[in-house]
């Protein structure tokens, strides 16, 4: 095996990040497999908030075995599940990637464009819907995968979720994704990445593994009075189903599409992507050559629990421990299949999640809903009056408000002017704190202004809008939910990042700030490559 260069005493330097390292005799040969884990929509204060509670050997692994940053953020201002699966192993920001968020509207056609779309490929053996997740064709830049593919050929990159944004964007441009199918309960990949499936693919989807959970129920782990600092069941702003136990497919005489829907919301649709990893890493040989393997799973369910009843809530609470059961179990069977000596382990989320209004406005804290129609019905009411009826706002794109620029033309309106008065429009609106239009991005001169800087690296030339926004603090902009996640705030952008793996890794919590973009350069160094070309973090102290 190649020897790798220790990056200890070069941590502070960004120029590292960009460097293939070189050999080194003290240091340990490359982990043999990376298991990249990802879970959705888990904020930094979920994991230490409940420590007490966790299993010896999940997630305290990294706690108390592993290294931790406890003040670990995104460094940019609209924090969804695409940009920030698409940040993980890039090590760069939308601004970079192109990801600008879950979807967007095309600048010429104005039509939405998804963000791991293609119409030219379809699901294996499964429905494909306009809009669902077929390819990587709009992420812009490479990952750790694609690079350590490029250097080691035999090298294998596998990415597997129960999101297609989720597999997709880290498998990159080389690897392969698999995803789970809501329709079916069957994790597939799309003609992209293969003409038909492995045969272990084939003998895991054969089992039906999502039936057995056919009126399981979700009970909680410990007595009620463990789950004091969570909010009890059935809050008014939950979402249907807000108590547990829950019963999966209750009042269906047989699993079909809405009870496949439904494990989304629960722990076993994570229990079945962790049964889907161990058989890649059995049908796939992961780990278990001398060629380094990269094997990224990112857990879904929290994300869907968290917006259907907040990070607050009982359901959640337990849903952390649940999941923590299944990670000590899946490490278990790591540490037997690939050797514990062999592999290292990352956990870390695309984005934290806010509290719900209610729950904010009950602690004094503000908050509310921003209805992002009824904005754009009052900014063209008002533009109107100054400029004629019309128009002038089409849609929001990602986070920003798109103007007409054709009507702009023909009432010969400078552009500049109209976004300007929307930028001014925008921030009369009760939820938006902050708001900079396309030439303040493209120029840098609003640079170091409050919330320019993550806002401008959650902005792209080619794809975002002609006003970028910002949610004042506690703050949403949908109703469907009980809470999400999309701004610049901590809440939304303080997520866990926490290494595992004794050879590689040296046991302690640092509590120097660091940000997601610092995972991909630490990775390559540790699999003895060079970081992704658009990579713009640095790497980790770890040894």
């Amino acid at each position: 095996m190649k020897r790798l260069l220790s990056c200890a005493a070069v941590v502070l330097a960004a120029s590292c990040a960009g460097q293939a390292p070189g050999p080194s005799a003290g240091s340990p040969g490359r982990p043999r497999l990376v298991v990249f884990l990802v879970v959705d929509g888990l904020p930094q204060r979920q994991v230490v908030d409940y420590r007490e509670q966790l299993a010896p050997d999940g997630l305290r692994r990294f706690l108390d075995r592993g290294a931790w940053f406890p003040d670990a953020h995104y460094g940019y201002a609209f924090s969804v599940t695409a940009p920030g699966h698409a940040t993980m192993l890039t090590g760069a920001y939308p601004h970079r990637t192109g990801i600008i968020g879950n979807d967007w509207r095309d600048p010429v056609t104005g039509e939405v464009e998804y963000c791991t779309g293609d119409d030219r490929y379809t699901y294996i053996g499964n429905t494909t819907k306009k809009l669902d997740g077929t390819s990587p064709k709009n992420l812009k830049v490479e990952t750790v995968g694609d690079v350590l593919r490029r250097a080691n050929p035999d090298s294998k990159v596998i990415a597997i979720s129960g999101k297609d944004r989720g597999s997709i964007l880290p498998a990159g441009k080389s690897g392969i994704a698999y995803m789970y199918m809501s329709q079916s309960g069957q994790f597939a990949s799309s003609t992209f990445y293969m003409k038909e499936h492995p045969p272990w693919v084939d003998s895991y989807n054969g089992q039906k593994n999502a039936d057995r959970y056919f009126h399981a129920e979700w009970k909680a782990l410990l007595p009620q009075t463990a789950y004091a600092k969570s909010l009890p069941d059935n809050q008014k702003w939950y979402v249907k189903g807000g108590a547990l136990p829950a019963k999966m497919g209750d009042g269906q005489d047989k699993p079909g599409a809405p009870f496949y829907s439904a494990l989304l919301r629960s722990p076993f649709v994570d229990e079945m992507t962790l049964q889907f990893a161990r058989a890649a890493i059995r049908g796939e040989g992961l780990g278990s050559d001398d060629a380094p393997d990269i094997l990224s799973v990112s857990l879904s369910g929290h994300d869907y629990v968290n917006h259907g009843f907040g990070a607050e809530s009982r359901l959640s609470h337990d849903h952390v421990l649940q999941l923590d059961l299944l990670l000590q179990s899946f490490f278990h069977d790591l540490d037997a299949m690939v050797g514990k000596d062999n592999y290292v382990a990352v956990l870390t989320a695309d984005h934290g999640f806010m509290p719900a209004p209610e729950y904010a406005a009950a602690k004094g804290v503000g908050g509310g809903r921003q209805s992002g129609s009824q904005a754009i019905e009052r900014m063209n009411k008002a533009l109107g009056a100054r400029f004629g009826d019309g128009k002038w706002v089409k849609y929001i794109s990602a986070r920003s408000f798109v103007i007409d620029r054709k009507l702009a033309a023909d009432r010969k309106v400078d552009a500049n002017v109209l976004m300007e008065e929307v930028r001014t429009l925008a921030l009369a609106e009760p939820g938006v704190m902050a708001a900079y239009t396309r030439p303040e991005f493209e120029s840098g001169s609003k640079k170091g202004q409050p919330w320019f800087d993550p806002m401008a690296k959650s902005w792209n030339r080619e794809r975002s809008g002609d006003v970028e926004f910002a949610l004042k603090a506690y703050w949403m902009m949908t109703t469907s939910s009980a809470a999400t996640h999309g701004s610049p705030h901590p809440y939304d952008t303080h997520i866990p990042i926490l290494f595992y793996g004794p050879a590689w890794v040296k046991a302690g919590r640092n509590d120097t700030r660091v940000e997601v973009v610092d995972v991909a350069p630490t990775l390559a160094r540790m699999l003895g490559v060079a970081a992704p070309p658009a990579s713009e973090g640095r790497v980790l102290p770890l040894n």
